[in-house]
């Protein structure tokens, strides 16, 4: 189970997904690298109005969602956009193509690399994590994410590198970031990632 602060504005939903193989096994099909154009027949749509919402949760705490430190799912549509959106592995990439489409910002964890007990809290001042495999930072002071043992390792900007996938993942932990006010939508991604996961053939639960 995920422990959770009181939070106004944050609605999320998270499940753990367990692959049949390690990903770096598991090929990845033409029907979901194809979900990844802008222009895709999806049973989700993002909007304005979401996009705004998100923004105004994440400065909730104090931090500003802004430039490079916009809500992940703004980079992907960008990113789409300029046809920079390329196929990573099969978990990555359906995380990529609900968030894509759905407009929410969405985080998936190795689950075996992040420990239990998991919460989802606020940064604390100076709080921060490297990103990626060249070492950058971000200052997540302000900015709610989620914690595993070890500290913060995921939010809606950017994920640690720590806990990232790799191709030796067999299991994974994901959370959709969501707001007060849009729990349909919410709702609606939530399921149709399981039911993407499940194509792949991968079995999703609630968090354990």
């Amino acid at each position: 189970m995920i422990e959770a602060i009181s939070h106004p504005r944050l609605r999320f939903r998270a499940f753990e997904a367990e692959f049949p193989a390690p990903l770096g096994s598991i090929g990845v099909p033409a029907w979901l690298v194809s979900l990844l154009s802008p222009e895709a027949a999806v049973p989700v749509v993002r909007d304005e109005a979401l996009r705004l919402a998100i923004r105004d949760m994440l400065r909730h705490g104090g931090y500003k969602p802004t430039g490079r430190g916009k809500p992940a799912s703004e980079y992907l549509v960008r990113a789409a956009a300029e046809g920079g959106l390329g196929s990573i592995n099969a978990a990555v990439d359906a995380c990529n193509v609900v968030s894509l489409h759905s407009g929410f910002p969405i985080s998936v964890v190795d689950r075996d690399l992040a420990a239990p007990p998991f919460r989802v809290a606020v940064g604390g001042a100076a709080e921060s994590y490297v990103f990626n495999a060249s070492g950058q930072t971000i200052d997540v002071a302000g900015l709610v994410g989620l914690y595993d043992a070890a500290g913060p390792c995921a939010n809606a900007v950017k994920d640690a590198q720590r806990t990232k996938t790799s191709p030796e993942t067999r299991r994974t932990l994901s959370v959709i970031w969501g707001v007060a006010g849009f729990e349909p939508s919410l709702d609606r991604a939530t399921s149709w990632y399981r039911d993407l996961l499940a194509r792949l053939g991968a079995l999703t639960s609630p968090p354990a």
